[in-house]
């Protein structure tokens, strides 16, 4: 037990818990030191002078040994952290962090609908593009590349994805995975760029009230619009809509005449729909929505902007607005977007959903 002196400083420290080697030596400071060369067991006589050896270099420099080996070993461990946060920042995918933040706030949805609504808009509408993008290298102009043709077609679905994006980014920055918040950047760019063309849009969740007070009214012009909203079809498809493009009563073939992208369009009936056709049956004899001054004529493009105006909603929604209230429950609701395309009848470039 003790300390057994090999010469110039060395000792071999003998304790209860095993025998270590030590340099003990007067720093440049002045200060008395002891630095531990290693256990006796894994190191030899030999190897023990050698570390002794350098330490005494060391000194002669002008250097604390101790001090040296400490910088040296900090130095690593940083090394170390730091290779670790770069793994960590580049297997911090959007994708992986979005639901993970997801899986956290768990708690905080209404019920397991809206839940599933929440990452199912980010699935739909930013995974695709950025999903497997480390969230550190998401750009604010990648992020505004992304949602501003989404704002421009679908407004309600556009402004939410965004906004649940900005409560990932911040919660990402607390945790060291990102700095700053694109999303965040991209708010008042996104409303400044809003092209001039997008309609007027009920928000979907108000559509019911109003249906159910437009189907209180009589009226062609009522029975059009509910129709309008139910195959989420254009103004002047519907106006023109005529009994002999009701082939079995369950579709509605538009021929390609009377549709903007010059292509059929056949769109599947909902019961509500063809209760519709149903109690128009007999009113006109060419046109489903009959003018009642002539007979053989539709009704005018301003009998349903007339209706709304009666409803005084006319300032909250057009008639097409029911289209962008159409894509956006569509989109909240995690349908596929190339459906959704179909069912509005869309080609490549359309800017109003």
């Amino acid at each position: 037990m003790g300390k057994h002196a090999d010469g110039r400083g060395l000792y071999l420290i003998v304790r209860p818990m095993g025998r270590v080697w030590a340099f003990i030596f007067t720093a440049p400071s002045g200060k008395r030191r002891e630095m531990h060369l290693g256990h006796a067991d894994a190191i030899g006589l030999k190897d023990a002078r050698g570390l002794a050896d350098q330490a005494r270099l060391s000194l002669k420099h002008g250097t604390d040994p101790l001090d040296a080996r400490n910088a040296v070993r900090t130095q690593a461990q940083e090394a170390e952290v730091s290779q670790r946060r770069a793994k960590a920042t580049q297997e911090a995918t959007l994708r992986r962090v979005c639901r993970a933040y997801h899986e956290r706030i768990e708690g905080t949805f209404r019920n397991h609908k809206h839940r599933a609504q929440w990452i199912a808009s980010l699935e739909n509408h930013v995974f695709g593009a950025l999903g497997d993008k480390p969230i550190a290298t998401v750009t604010p102009t990648a992020l505004l590349d992304l949602l501003q043709p989404l704002v421009i077609q679908s407004p309600e679905t556009g402004r939410r994805v965004r906004q649940r994006l900005e409560s990932v980014f911040d919660d990402a920055a607390l945790r060291g995975l990102c700095i700053g918040n694109p999303a965040a950047v991209i708010r008042r760019q996104l409303k400044q760029k809003r092209e001039k063309g997008h309609f007027r849009a009920l928000p979907y969740a108000e559509l019911p009230a109003l249906l159910k007070a437009i189907r209180t009214l009589p009226g062609t012009a009522a029975r059009a619009f509910e129709f309008t909203a139910l195959t989420a079809g254009r103004t002047s498809e519907v106006l023109g809509l005529t009994w002999a493009e009701i082939g079995n009563g369950e579709t509605w073939t538009v021929p390609a005449r009377r549709m903007k992208a010059g292509e059929p369009h056949i769109v599947h009936l909902s019961c509500p729909a063809r209760a519709i056709l149903a109690r128009q049956r007999g009113v006109g004899r060419k046109y489903v929505f009959s003018s009642p001054i002539n007979s053989d004529k539709p009704i005018s493009n301003m009998a349903m902007l007339t209706l709304l105006r009666r409803l005084n909603v006319a300032d909250k929604t057009t008639v097409h607005g029911l289209r962008a209230a159409f894509s956006t429950w569509a989109n909240e609701h995690g349908f596929r977007p190339d459906v959704i395309e179909a069912c509005l009848a869309h080609r490549e470039g359309d800017r109003v959903r």
